[in-house]
């Protein structure tokens, strides 16, 4: 399936982000947000299958062709619901969906759940709360985010002689995806650089998160969900195993084949995606 695929940026009071738009523009208004370390092409084969929506798919701030953040600061949580909530301001939408995958989810249900009235549906693939910690460790875990930033400086990227390396690197990461999804991926997200190409996403990206949520404060914005919601879960993805908290949940979810980039690893799997979405976005 062809659909035209067009790129913009949005220059943000406090960042310039890049974004594909997909659909007609009298669509229903959707952002989609991607997973960790990923970028806007994460949705290259999803969006096209995907009926009647006008889908702006963002490059989140520190990935693909965005802008970073500025020196000294990090990447929470809160910040990329603030980036989204912004986006949709400069699009003039008041009342939008949410699609999003592992990261892009869970950012998806804390706007979701903070601000309900703004959000009209919300699509999740295999992601819905951030890991969470007890409060009695957070002295510690901010001691050890404080250490690690203090080291960055001295870190530098890795270069891959060729793009070809650059790919295989990404098909190898911590959540392993297909070839074809990496070079997706790369499209965005690897540059030329002097001896070959790196990354562009931020190094900060890599730095443990400073604070987590208790279990408690992270239920909370599920709780706060009233919009129709569907969670699709890859059978061999990070939420499958999770069995007592998907039944918890207070909206419907379905169990899909493939890992947890099934949306992006092949076109069987994006059409399997796109069929249970379509359905979700056609319910009344």
């Amino acid at each position: 399936m062809t659909m035209q695929v067009e790129e913009i940026r949005l220059s943000l009071d406090h960042i310039e982000l890049a974004a594909h738009v997909f659909g007609p523009a009298d669509g229903q208004p959707v952002i989609a947000l991607h997973g960790w370390l990923d970028n806007a092409n994460t949705f290259a084969r999803l969006a096209p299958k995907l009926a009647g929506l006008r889908i702006v798919a963002l490059d989140m701030a520190g990935h693909g062709l965005s802008g970073h953040r500025p020196p000294g600061a990090l990447y929470a949580l809160s910040d990329y619901v603030h980036d989204t909530l912004q986006v949709a301001e400069q699009l003039g939408w008041q009342r939008f969906s949410l699609l999003g995958h592992s990261l892009g989810a869970i950012i998806s249900v804390m706007l979701a759940g903070a601000l309900p009235e703004r959000v009209e549906r919300l699509a999740l693939i295999d992601a819905v709360t951030a890991q969470t910690s007890p409060p009695a460790t957070a002295a510690e875990r901010l001691g050890n985010t404080l250490r690690q930033q203090l080291a960055l400086p001295a870190k530098r990227k890795t270069v891959y002689p060729t793009l070809e390396q650059g790919v295989e690197a990404r098909m190898k990461g911590m959540v392993a995806v297909s070839r074809e999804a990496a070079e997706l991926l790369a499209q965005r997200g690897l540059m030329p650089v002097v001896g070959g190409y790196c990354w562009r996403s931020d190094s900060r990206l890599t730095l443990p998160s400073a604070a987590r949520l208790s279990e408690e404060q992270a239920l909370s914005f599920v709780k706060g969900v009233t919009c129709p919601a569907q969670l699709i879960v890859a059978h061999e993805g990070m939420l499958a195993k999770h069995t007592q908290m998907l039944s918890q949940l207070p909206f419907g979810h379905e169990m899909l084949p493939g890992g947890h980039h099934l949306h992006l690893n092949d076109e069987a799997g994006a059409d399997l995606v796109a069929a249970c979405i379509n359905r979700f976005f056609a319910t009344a």
